[in-house]
């Protein structure tokens, strides 16, 4: 089986097992893991910040990122279909208090005018105030789509401008930075606080990391302790962090180049498909989900109108083109 249904199923290479086998590790809840904090204090010079915070999900991640900036009964801003908003449980309210209001895009992009239109400033006991803006970049239910950088910095501007702060899920960031060449630090600088999947396309088997100023992540320390987060030996996961930092960030064009083979099989613009995912329009997402997997290729409904397709380290060329003949014939 060709397996396109996530990033995420992505399994250790060899030498990623090597090297978390030889990590040097400590208590991580002591803050005595040798290799966590490397991990830390490297992705957050990458992005220009302070501090960083490993956590076992991105969602966990999310949740901790969120909740630095957004107080219980305050809103987080959000595109309607973030990850935030439609693939997190609901733990934003659940867990942390937080209300969240919505702007719809058709490919996941910041709409400056209805998020103008939209901010509610803190005007006393009345109303909801809105705390942060949260972003995606890339947007993983608009097709791996990527933010500009330009709109990324007017946004910022306007937000702190009006007393409110940037959250930015970049579980995929890592795709945005390779597809456009934008420095990670050009990236950091439009977020207060951001979130980073190792996870994901680098193929590491755990992890996302908080990044921000010292007190957001000195007080995320504090809820992902409460909330069972906090972990001991981590540095076996921090390893294969480390390894894929090293070893797999660059090779994300291979994927990307991947992806636009799929679209074209299935009649998609490949000029539209930024990144490593690719949306179908199907209105037989189900039947088109059961055909592929009896051709040997899984994919995934993300809506009874839409199919996933997502490449990934465990996906070769030679893979893409199968993988897009069966699809085609479809």
């Amino acid at each position: 089986m060709i397996d396109l249904r996530s990033d995420t199923l992505t399994r250790p290479t060899d030498a990623m097992r090597e090297a978390m086998a030889r990590a040097e590790v400590g208590d991580d809840v002591y803050g005595e893991d040798p290799t966590v904090n490397a991990l830390e204090e490297r992705v957050a010079d990458l992005f220009g910040h302070e501090a960083a915070l490993f956590t076992p999900t991105g969602s966990l991640a999310n949740v901790l990122a969120v909740a630095s900036l957004v107080a219980p009964g305050q809103e987080v801003l959000c595109e309607s279909s973030a990850h935030i908003a439609r693939a997190e449980l609901g733990a934003h309210g659940a867990v942390s208090g937080v209300t969240m209001r919505t702007w719809t895009h058709p490919s996941g992009q910041i709409d400056l005018p209805a998020i103008q239109a939209m901010f509610a400033p803190d005007m006393g006991p009345f109303f909801v105030p809105t705390a942060a803006i949260s972003v995606e970049n890339t947007h993983n239910f608009a097709g791996g789509t990527v933010l500009p950088l330009e709109d990324l910095e007017a946004l910022r501007d306007f937000a702190h401008a009006a007393g409110a702060r940037i959250h930015l899920d970049g579980a995929r960031l890592w795709n945005a930075h390779v597809a456009t060449g934008t420095p990670l630090r050009a990236y950091g600088a439009v977020a207060d606080v951001l979130a980073v999947c190792l996870s994901k396309g680098l193929g590491a088997p755990v992890g996302s990391l908080i990044v921000g100023s010292k007190e957001a992540v000195a007080q995320a320390r504090v809820r992902r302790k409460r909330l069972g987060g906090g972990m001991r030996q981590t540095g076996i996961l921090a390893a294969a962090g480390l390894h894929a930092l090293d070893h797999h960030l660059e090779r994300l064009s291979d994927d990307h180049a991947n992806a636009r083979i799929l679209a074209q099989a299935c009649g998609v613009d490949p000029a539209s498909v930024a990144t490593n995912i690719v949306v179908l329009p199907r209105t037989d997402a189900a039947r088109f989900v059961a055909a592929a997997a009896a051709g040997g290729v899984r994919v995934s409904a993300v809506g009874p109108n839409s199919v996933r397709l997502v490449t990934h380290l465990d996906v070769s060329t030679a893979d893409a083109e199968r993988a897009a003949a069966v699809l085609a014939a479809i």
